[in-house]
């Protein structure tokens, strides 16, 4: 098993192409052709989760947040950034991070976190703009079926539950192939009329190099006509956050109680709420997600699980929704289980392990 065996399916599920501008997915350190001997996964990566990796044997780790995520001008080991670099590269180990790629995930991680807490009806809270592309080409009626085909397989056409998607209209095409062409039809010098296909797909952004190679390999012109265009709006299943339905209302020290036993936090931060109020809709985002608060308002949310507020976040927001603020870290402690079981499904006989060593660098006293 190599070790780009097993990013390739994380990257299957969490394309590095949806990540933030600011932020620094895939792998990070090592090489894809490298014989992988396990795999530890864990949040963060710290020098103590770099040493478990070296103690059973692991030389893969998958962890959510990025190691190398602002300059390193220098490799001292003074710090624990420096400490776990120069233990990864004595030791040959790979780091692979899959963090924002994986909040915008379509199945990410406030999605998972939506699942804990039952929701129901879920949605995603802001949808990631620019994330669809639109493909018009034009071919001949008889290889259309081949070049459909072709491009499904590279992934044009999958529209969140959906795939094979496409539209073609039927037209009459005119050319004049001149000298030096080598025509699919029609003769040097002699205008050419003949039937052919317009196809029209939608397919995600971060596929565009593959449809478009996958058209030329198939596409039985020299100068094929086509056209790549950007749409301006978004895919609802991939994006930032989730709104969802509680299966049963409840107050809000109901929902509070449920959420810090959902997530393992020992306490939340949360704005006042009349005690006799009741929460039917809740929207939730995983690590800093504060910013989100007006759009959840927007989607009829009652209260908001999210974590980093602050404080004039609750000051703004008080008297509009219910804030429940618990820690970054466990919010984001369900990728581990995210990163199992893709790994597991992909390649179920594979050595996978959850590091033991708990990464969450705050106490609660």
């Amino acid at each position: 098993m190599l070790i780009g065996h097993i990013t390739a399916a994380l990257e299957q599920f969490a394309p590095p192409q949806l990540q933030e501008e600011y932020d620094n997915c895939g792998l990070i350190i090592g090489s894809p052709a490298g014989e992988c001997t396990g795999v530890l996964i864990s949040v963060d990566v710290t020098p103590a989760v770099v040493k478990e990796a070296i103690d059973s044997g692991c030389n893969l780790i998958v962890a959510h947040h990025p190691l190398l995520f602002k300059g390193i001008k220098r490799l001292n080991g003074l710090t624990p950034v420096e400490q776990s670099i120069k233990l990864l590269l004595r030791n040959d180990i790979a780091v692979y991070a899959c963090h924002t790629c994986l909040d915008n995930a379509e199945h990410g991680v406030s999605h998972m976190m939506a699942e804990k807490l039952g929701l129901q009806a879920v949605k995603v809270l802001d949808p990631k703009q620019g994330s669809l592309t639109a493909l018009s080409v034009y071919t001949p009626a008889e290889s259309a079926n081949e070049l459909l085909l072709s491009l499904i397989d590279a992934g044009a056409g999958h529209i969140g539950n959906y795939d094979s998607c496409s539209f073609a209209v039927k037209g009459t095409a005119t050319f004049r192939p001149l000298e030096g062409a080598d025509p699919y039809s029609g003769e040097i010098g002699y205008q050419h009329t003949g039937e052919e296909i317009r196809l029209d797909m939608v397919l995600p952004s971060y596929l565009r190099n593959s449809v478009e190679k996958a058209l030329l390999q198939v596409h039985p012109y020299e100068e094929p006509a086509y056209q790549f265009t950007p749409m301006l709006n978004g895919s609802r299943h991939t994006g930032l956050g989730t709104v969802g339905n509680l299966p049963k209302a409840m107050s809000p020290v109901e929902l509070v109680e449920k959420v810090k036993n959902t997530f393992g936090s020992p306490v939340a931060r949360c704005t006042t709420y009349p005690a006799d109020s009741i929460i039917r809709r809740v929207a939730l985002c995983g690590g800093s997600g504060a910013s989100l608060i007006p759009k959840a308002i927007a989607a009829g949310a009652q209260a908001k699980v999210t974590s980093d507020t602050r404080y004039h976040d609750f000051v703004d927001y008080a008297d509009t929704i219910l804030i429940i603020d618990i820690g970054h870290h466990e919010s984001e402690n369900c990728t581990k289980d995210i990163f199992y079981h893709i790994i597991t499904k992909k390649f179920p006989n594979f050595a996978v392990r959850y590091a033991n060593t708990d990464t969450n660098p705050i106490n609660y006293l």
